[in-house]
């Protein structure tokens, strides 16, 4: 039986009633809910397939009470702190089908909430290059998963999932003539969050843009996490802009991210990442920009650097490793410095292209550029254990 709590004055209980006095009546929720006063003593249970919330709003509690939550849902219930309300916990407010916890009132703003179950709610996968890696971050297990080139993610238990993923490079631009540097291609946009996935999905990976002969335009693919919701895309870098182009800002690149499509006569800006740099005359190019950083600008006889990327270790683990980095410009005697892991710019018509699977810039060159192509983007999928 269900204890008739809570008591009210005079009222005589049983011994039945004394012996069960821990048994709550239940309280089924079919959608998002926010808790009221008395739900403290009730055992508040959600069940819906869909992804649902329970609100905790202020001044509803007072200190010591008890609120106990569960999820019996196929859909994820998150535990939500309404306006000037905090919420801490060790775990994750996140449940998963047939988990649960309680919330402790330290206040009637202030809650800890204590998971006992079903809380993390990552799913696991497989797919890409290999087994999963395991690596610890902060103290938390992770596996993560590697997709250099489009591929399936297997989901073999729903839940979330957290990605990286950066768009392919953008292409250096040919001067429209001998005598003229090319500025170095600006990197993928580089994407970092969480996203629920309870079906197999394509991972698919941006290719990086082709160097780009004169007011020729070349595109650098999208890397795409794709999902029912949400749905993200990763947006491959601009080219350089066209050294060789009388009235325009000349031999500055692309900035980091933020255009599928873009010609070699634009001076580009982005809303994802930052410009290239600029040239000092017509000789020297400006280095690619990146997500983060802007490139360098050509000076005297030497191009510009390359933006700096972003190092993806903060995500997998391990040693530093960059990925989403400008490419180098070209100079007339001295290409501009390569990032770390990315590429120089050159003197000549064949410049380095950009390292595979780094979403980097391609080099600049010097004159009628052969090469220059940006690299392919790369996405990795992690997950707790």
């Amino acid at each position: 039986m269900t204890t008739p709590f809570p008591f009210v004055a005079g009222q005589v209980l049983t011994a039945t009633q004394l012996n069960d006095i821990q048994n709550l009546p239940i309280s089924d929720k079919t959608a998002s809910y926010t808790l009221i006063a008395g739900d403290e003593t009730k055992r508040t249970i959600m069940n819906n397939a869909s992804a649902t919330t329970i609100t905790v709003n202020n001044s509803i509690f007072t200190v010591g009470d008890v609120i106990q939550v569960a999820n019996k849902g196929a859909g994820v219930c998150t535990v939500t702190a309404g306006a000037g309300v905090t919420i801490n916990t060790s775990g994750s407010l996140a449940l998963a089908q047939y988990g649960g916890g309680y919330l402790l009132a330290l206040s009637a703003s202030t809650f800890t909430f204590f998971n006992l179950g079903g809380g993390s709610a990552y799913g696991t996968a497989t797919g890409g290059i290999g087994a999963p890696t395991a690596v610890t971050i902060n103290s938390v297990n992770y596996q993560y998963l590697t997709f250099n080139s489009t591929g399936t993610l297997t989901v073999t238990k729903a839940g979330f999932f957290d990605f990286l993923a950066v768009g392919g490079g953008g292409g250096a631009a040919s001067g429209n003539f001998a005598g003229r540097g090319a500025g170095g291609g600006g990197s993928g946009c580089l994407q970092i969050g969480s996203i629920y996935l309870d079906t197999n999905q394509t991972i698919t990976i941006g290719a990086g843009a082709s160097f780009a002969a004169y007011n020729v335009a070349q595109a650098a693919g999208n890397t795409i996490v794709a999902a029912t919701s949400p749905f993200t895309q990763t947006i491959g870098g601009h080219l350089s802009g066209d050294s060789g182009a009388t009235g325009r800002r000349d031999s500055a690149v692309g900035g980091g991210s933020g255009a599928v499509l873009a010609t070699s006569a634009v001076v580009f800006t982005s809303a994802y990442g930052k410009n290239g740099g600029a040239s000092a005359s017509g000789n020297t190019s400006g280095g690619g920009g990146s997500v983060n950083n802007v490139g360098g600008d050509g000076t005297g006889t030497t191009g510009g650097a390359a933006a700096a990327g972003f190092d993806v270790s903060v995500f997998i683990g391990g040693s530093a490793l960059f990925k989403s980095m400008g490419g180098g410009g070209g100079g007339s005697v001295t290409g501009g410095a390569a990032a770390t892991n990315g590429v120089a710019g050159s003197a000549t018509t064949t410049p380095p292209n950009a390292n595979v699977n780094s979403g980097g810039g391609g080099g600049g060159g010097y004159g009628v550029i052969t090469t220059g192509n940006g690299g392919s983007g790369i996405c990795y999928i992690r997950f707790k254990v």
